[in-house]
Order: structure tokens, then sequence, then C-alpha cells
């Protein structure tokens, strides 16, 4: 048995069975009371309604990641316990992997611990095929579905991100007017946002093609391997592939790709030009300093849990909210080049 179940039984919408689970007064008391004498006639007694009648409640949200060594995970952990602190909710983090079995153990490992909700942090957890998003759906059947930068059209899931594919796309447009025509695509992830960042370098080639053509690479080894990726990019050098600009999509990525033009004894920017993505920390570890996408983390993670809050006290919440990147200039990028007539 469901909040759905109470739903279609009672003839109220999902939001109205939250409301009354929750206690909220904007609910008459006629349909309040259909609503709980369902809830009694079926036994249905999950968390929110313990809530709803004032009783005792974990007041605990489950937090997955597939990676928390990763620094855009580690970073929206942080941004997202800290939120939850500042209102009275702790957290339950899960540390999954990437494999599909142990994302679905560890959803129902906080299934059990009676959360009252559930973060998916990343893109990683949301895939092609439908039926390996189950896990998603049936948990969301429960309790409430947080997704941070993916989205999964489902009941009870809610979807913050970041808009990928546009911030890419002028990127790589900045690039181009800059004077850098042979750039090169250097990614790591097939996620969900992965897929996004790369749609977007393609539409930007498209719209403009290059002699050479898009150029993609996909790195597949750690992201903390920063050697290895130059190495990779040596590689491509070697193969005789001729670029002079990288857009990566990530920091990490980025940073080899700096390490990469000042090893070949380029210029940067004049003769090699970088771009990051995430804007983290590293963007100001290099010399010069990296030229990165500000993907708002941080706004993302506030918004995230304002939506999780409004949910949870029964409020109609946006199921997507999509947010605009920032291109943060600094020394591995030139600016546009000034047209004259």
């Amino acid at each position: 048995m469901t909040i759905y179940d109470i739903s279609e039984k009672a003839g109220v919408s999902i939001a109205t069975v939250s409301r009354v689970l929750n206690g909220s007064d904007r609910v008459s008391d006629r349909t309040r009371q259909k609503v709980l004498d369902i809830i009694q006639q079926c036994g249905y007694t999950p968390n929110a309604f313990a809530r709803g009648l004032g009783l005792n409640t974990m007041k605990t949200i489950g937090i997955m990641c597939a990676d928390s060594s990763d620094l855009y995970l580690a970073k929206a952990v942080y941004y997202i316990e800290q939120e939850l602190r500042a209102y009275g909710y702790d957290s339950l983090l899960c540390c999954t992997g990437y494999e599909l079995e142990s994302k679905s153990a560890s959803m129902d490992l906080l299934l059990t611990k009676k959360v009252d909700g559930v973060i998916l942090a990343g893109s990683n957890f949301v895939y092609e095929r439908e039926p390996d998003n189950r896990y998603i759906a049936e948990a969301a059947a429960r309790i409430p579905v947080m997704l941070l930068n993916a989205a999964f059209d489902a009941p009870n899931v809610y979807s913050v991100m970041s808009d990928d594919c546009k911030s890419v796309y002028e990127a790589t447009m900045q690039m181009r007017s800059s004077g850098t025509e042979d750039i090169l695509y250097f990614y790591n992830a097939d996620s969900y946002s992965g897929k996004r960042k790369l749609s977007g370098f393609l539409a930007a080639m498209e719209e403009a093609p290059a002699a050479s053509g898009p150029l993609t690479e996909f790195y597949h080894g750690s992201h903390e391997d920063i050697h290895a990726m130059i190495g990779h990019l040596k590689a491509v050098h070697d193969r005789g592939v001729a670029f002079h600009g990288v857009i990566a999509a990530d920091d990490n990525l980025a940073l080899a790709a700096v390490k990469y033009a000042a090893e070949m004894g380029y210029r940067i920017p004049q003769e090699f030009s970088v771009i990051g993505y995430n804007n983290s920390m590293l963007a100001i570890c290099c010399q010069p300093e990296l030229t990165s996408i500000d993907n708002r983390l941080e706004t993302l993670c506030q918004h995230l849990i304002a939506t999780l809050l409004g949910v949870l006290e029964g409020k109609e919440m946006p199921k997507r909210t999509v947010f605009s990147g920032e291109l943060v200039q600094r020394g591995t990028t030139r600016p546009e080049l000034t047209r004259t007539e």
C-alpha cells in the first residue's frame, strides 16, 4: 500500500494525501477525515503518517553518491548536509560506487532506516534503459526522491539541475570566437550529465563546422590520475590529431590539458586554450589559472533541499528546475576577437 493507492481510494490528489499526512491546515475537515479513514482501513503507517499525527519521526534524509572522493560530489554532499542541518534534519550517506546492483542495495538500506526522503547526488543514478531506473521509481512510491543534476520522469521524483548542454555549447562558441578552431572535447563519463555536455559541444561544432570536424576523446582511467590524462592527450597528438584547444568535462581533465600544453611547449592562452567544468578549487591551482564553467552547485543544492522540504510539508513543488551555468574567465582562454566591418 502506497500514498498513490490512498489517493486513488480516497478520490483525492497525491498532494492532498501528503497534506493530510503532514498535518497541513490547507485541507477541509471532511476531506481530512475521508483520507484518515482510508489510511486506517488499509493499515497505512509510513513515516509521513507518523509525522502527520504528531508522533516521532526520524527527521533524517538519505544521501547517495557514487564516489565521495570526487571533488564535485564531495562538495555537493557538503552543501546538502549543511542545508539539511540548518532545517533540523540529519542525514545518512551511502557511497554506492557505479554499479547498478550496489545503488539498488543502498536504496533498500536507506528505506529500511525509515528516512523521510532520499537524495541522489550526481547524474550517475539515472540510466537510459527504463528497467534500470526501477529502483528509483519503487522508492519514490514510498518517499520523495530528489535528483541532483539529472532527470527522471516518475511520480514523487524531483529534479534540480544545471543546463550542462547550454553551458558547454556557449563555452565552445566562446573558444571558437577567440580564434581557436581545432578544439578537442575531453570527457570521462557517459552519465546523464555527461551526455548533455557532449551534446552541447557537438551542437556548437555543427553550427559552424571546423575543417578537422568535431574532435572528441573519452578517458577511461581514474579521475585522480592526472599523469594518465596527460598521457592520453599525448597519445592523441601522436596519432596525428592536431588540436590547440581543449574543453574538458571536469576540472581534473582540464588541469591535465594545461599540463599537457606546458609539456608540449605551447604558450597558454596564445597558442593553446583550455576550459574546464565545475569551477572547483583546481581552477586556481594551476598557472595560468583555469577558465571554467561554474554550474552553480551551491545554488542547486539549496534549491533541492527547499524543494524536498516543500514536498514533505505537502506543498505543490516543481518537478524539474533548471539553472544556467556561467563561464568564469581566467588565464587559459583568450578574449573574443573583435570583428571589423
